[in-house]
Formats: structure tokens, C-alpha cells, sequence
């Protein structure tokens, strides 16, 4: 009886649906918290220099404050989500969130390095659990249309928090003067955080159990020795220590493939899995949208390092002066992802299709004026490619999460989501070490800071370029199968996701 109402809950994902009179402004709660965990990759990086003086660290001591956090952050992810669905979204969401405060404000009072690096790792494994809570808790709280604008606000919380890391902790440094005003980057979370907590306790709906509080543990521990195995050497790289540990990357390839393994086998069994197969073969948009996430992803979260790297040491910008250099990016990208949520209903992956080639244009526009433009003002000549790009971004982040997670059931709602932003945090570990890791090896080999910073923006925009071959595929088999009385010839014959989904 519980797989058959399941069975029909998942063809009418509606029936029994009453909407929440509180969900907007619960929407506000999560996406503050969310916003908060996400601003916390990047905020770090402008006082990395400060850190490593105030605390006398070496350089690769330091680096684990930025990829320590992002280590940890990707590990949680799909545990939490799958937590999530099986117990009390509310609950996990609060325990995190409260769990994020508390080691914020350890992060700002460590005393030494090693504390701070111990206390960067518990604050990302604690953000880890809170970010998959956020697109479920979406996907419970909201139906049709209104999904899609609470999605485009959600995507805009990701797209502008990269973008407005490096500004915001630029502009909190410049507020906090001294050598101790570093710490100010940690605390800013603390208030926030707290009033967050006491809000969502009123407003955040609870998960109705639905008898599937069974965890896959074994699964828990073979995806997380995977994405560790995968994710540490990435970590590792500006340290130089990629060398030594390469062969990480064959290891945790191959833990992955017993994992998947695994999760088949309990899917036949008629077991609970961890992550759900099907996900990625009979849910329409979800294993493409995936894809197109992660490569997109590796372009889009190394650029704004690169930039950052350029504008400070190349042309002597201050932190501060360096992120404001970058701010019609985030703003394009904000204004464009609120209003994609309207849209994305109606243009599909059409929508993403645009958008990557916005961003291929605004920052293929951007590199090429850095090559041949005087130094002096190629920063502010690049302002209007950047707000092209921007705009191109808000484009992309927004409606693929809307279109990647749309037709999942909300039983497995938080498993999707952590599995999507799993892949989003693998392409940015790849992208983070890759791409300054690029920008150094050409400005080792010629000392020449333009050629450095167009060398890694055109090997981002490879990636990105990948990722819109892949998403106007994905495209095309959309409209085909969307077409006349939803048939394809050529495809609709050999494509199980559409047979599950007239």
C-alpha cells in the first residue's frame, strides 16, 4: 500500500499539496542562511594574506582556511539531503544553521592556525548539512509557477555569493581596520546567523515522515571516501602537493563505481539507497542539468580567484578596489536570476542555452581587452562585458536548478538537491585549484600578469563551452520531445525518461 500511494504521489506531485501561508518569508529564512555558507567559500580568500601574518602560518597552513571549508562542505551534501528526507528538514536545517553560528565564532576567536583550520572544517561540514535542506524545503513549500520564482531566487543567492565574496570581504576588512580585523569576516555571521535560527524556528514547516527513516550507512561511507578521495588532491593543489597524491584521483573513481553499484543492488532489493539511481534515468532534465551544473561550475567559481590575483598583484588593487572591479558581474547575475524564475517555464533549457552564451561572450570579451587594451583602463572598459556575463550567469544557475530538480519527487527532494550541489562543489574545487594554479604556471614561465590572467580565462571559458554543447543537446531533446503530441521520432523510440514522462 505505502509504494502505491508513493507510485501515485510521484505521477500527481500536488495531490494533498496546501500551500504554507508562512512559505515566503520561510523562503527569506533559508536563503539568508544559504547565502551566508555559500559567501563563506570565497569571503575568506582577500584575507588570506592578513591570516597568514597575523598568525604567523605558512602558506599551505593557510590555504586549508578556503579549501578546508570547501572539503568538508562537499562531503556533507549528500548525507545531509538524504537525512533530510528521511527525518525533519526543519530540524536538520536549525541544528546546522545553529551548528554554523557557533563555529563562525570560533573561526573569528582562534587563537592559532591550527584552531582556526579545526574550526574552518567543522563550519563547512555544518553548511555542508544546512544547503541541501534549502531546495527541498523550496520543493516542499512551493507548486507550479511560484517554484519556479523561489528556484530563480535561490539561484540567485549562488550565482551573487561567489560574485560577492571577494567585495564583501574586501569592504569588511577596509571597515576593520588593524590586524585583528580579519576576525570581523567570521563574526558578521553570528547575528545574522542567530536571528536566522529564532526566525526559522517559527517559520520553517516540518517534514511529514513517510516510513522511510531507514540510512543507507554503507552507502554513506563509500560516497564519502569517493568525493574525499577525488576532492583532496584538489585541495591539495596550491600547495604543490597534487603530485603526491594523484593517484587519489583512480582511487576514488573506483570507490564511486562500488558505490554505484551499491545503490543498484538496494534499489533491486527493494532497500532505501543513499542517492537513487533512477534520479539519473527516469527523471526528466535531472542527470543532464547535473552535468551541465558541475562543468559550468569549474569555469565560473576560478575566474573571480583569477581576478582577484590580476587586479591585486598585477595592477596593485586593493582588496576592496579589486572586488568593486568585479561588481557588475554580481550584479547582472542578481537581477538576472530573479527574473529567470518567471521564465523558466515558459523557455525551458532555451533559457540556459542563452545564458552560457552570455557568459561565453562577456568574459571572452573581457580576456580579449585584457590582452590588447592599455592596463590603465581595460578594468573599466571590461565593466560592460562583465555585466553581460553576469546577466548571462543569472541565466544559467538559477533555471538549471529549477529545470534539473523540477520533476523530482519531494520524497527524495533533499538527496537530489545535495547530489546537484555535490556536483557543483566538485567542478568548483576543480576550477579553484586549476585555474590560479594556470595563472601562476604562466606567470612563473613569462612574468607577464596579462598573458597569466587570459591564459586561465580562456581555459575557463573551454569548460563553460562544454557545458553549453551539453545543455543545447539537452535542449534540443526538450523541445523534441516537448513538440507535436510530445513524439520524436528519431529519439522518443529510445528514451526511457520520456516514456516515464508523457
Amino acid at each position: 500500500m505505502t509504494a502505491q500511494v508513493s507510485a501515485a504521489s510521484d505521477r500527481n506531485p500536488d495531490a494533498g499539496y496546501r500551500p504554507d501561508p508562512h512559505r515566503w518569508r520561510a523562503l527569506w529564512v533559508t536563503l539568508v542562511a544559504g547565502f551566508m555558507s555559500l559567501l563563506d567559500v570565497t569571503i575568506v580568500a582577500v584575507a588570506l594574506p592578513t591570516i597568514q601574518h597575523d598568525l604567523r602560518a605558512s602558506p599551505a597552513q593557510v590555504q586549508w582556511v578556503v579549501s578546508g571549508y570547501a572539503l568538508t562542505f562537499a562531503l556533507a551534501l549528500v548525507t545531509a539531503g538524504r537525512l533530510g528526507d528521511a527525518l525533519d528538514r526543519r530540524r536538520i536545517f536549525l541544528l546546522a544553521l545553529s551548528g554554523f553560528v557557533v563555529f563562525s565564532a570560533a573561526c573569528g576567536a582562534a587563537p592559532d592556525i591550527t584552531l582556526l583550520v579545526v574550526a574552518r572544517l567543522a563550519q563547512g561540514l555544518a553548511a555542508g548539512f544546512m544547503a541541501p535542506q534549502n531546495s527541498a524545503l523550496i520543493q516542499q513549500m512551493f507548486r507550479g509557477a511560484e517554484r519556479g520564482r523561489a528556484f530563480g531566487f535561490f539561484g540567485a543567492t549562488v550565482g551573487v555569493s561567489a560574485a560577492a565574496g571577494p567585495i564583501t570581504g574586501g569592504a569588511i576588512l577596509a571597515l576593520a581596520s588593524g590586524a585583528q580585523g580579519w576576525r570581523w569576516i567570521f563574526y558578521v555571521n553570528v547575528p545574522i546567523g542567530i536571528l536566522a535560527v529564532l526566525l526559522g524556528r517559527r517559520l520553517l514547516p516540518r517534514t511529514r515522515r513517510s516510513g522511510r527513516g531507514r540510512v543507507d550507512w554503507p552507502g554513506v561511507a563509500l560516497l564519502g571516501l569517493g568525493v574525499l578521495a577525488l576532492m583532496y588532491p584538489l585541495v591539495q593543489a596550491d600547495s604543490g602537493g597534487i603530485g603526491r597524491v594523484w593517484w587519489l584521483f583512480p582511487a576514488g573513481a573506483a570507490v564511486l563505481a562500488v558505490f554505484t553499484w551499491w545503490q543498484h543492488r538496494l534499489v533491486a532489493r527493494g532497500a532505501q539507497p543513499l542517492l537513487d539511481p533512477r534520479l539519473f534515468t527516469t527523471v526528466r532534465g535531472y542527470a543532464a542539468g547535473a552535468a551541465v551544473g558541475t562543468l559550468y561550475f569549474v569555469g565560473f567559481s576560478g575566474v573571480f580567484l583569477v581576478f582577484a590575483l590580476f587586479y591585486q598583484r598585477g595592477l596593485g588593487f586593493s582588496p576592496l578596489h579589486s572586488g568593486l572591479a568585479v561588481t557588475p558581474f554580481a550584479f547582472g547575475s542578481a537581477c538576472a536570476a530573479v527574473g529567470s524564475g518567471r521564465l523558466v517555464d515558459r523557455f525551458g533549457r532555451l533559457l540556459t542555452v542563452c545564458g552560457l552564451a552570455g557568459v561565453i561572450v562577456g568574459l571572452g570579451g573581457t580576456a580579449l581587452l585584457l590582452l590588447l587594451a592599455p592596463l590603465d583602463v581595460a578594468p573599466w572598459l571590461a565593466a560592460p562585458l562583465l555585466l553581460v556575463g553576469g546577466v548571462g550567469s543569472g541565466l544559467v544557475v538559477s533555471p538549471n536548478i529549477t529545470l534539473t530538480l523540477r520533476d523530482v519527487p519531494v520524497r527524495m527532494a533533499g538527496a537530489a538537491g545535495g547530489a546537484l550541489q555535490t556536483g557543483q562543489r566538485l567542478g568548483a574545487a576543480v576550477g579553484t585549484a586549476a585555474l590560479p594554479g594556470l595563472f601562476y604556471l604562466v606567470l612563473g614561465k613569462s612574468d607577464d600578469y596579462r598573458r597569466a590572467v587570459v591564459t586561465a580565462l580562456v581555459a575557463a571559458l573551454t569548460g563553460m563551452l562544454a557545458s553549453l554543447a551539453l545543455a543545447t543537446v539537452d535542449w534540443r531533446r526538450d523541445r523534441c520531445t516537448r513538440g507535436a503530441h510530445g513524439k520524436c521520432p528519431d529519439e522518443v523510440a529510445h528514451d526511457p525518461v520520456h516514456a516515464r514522462h508523457p
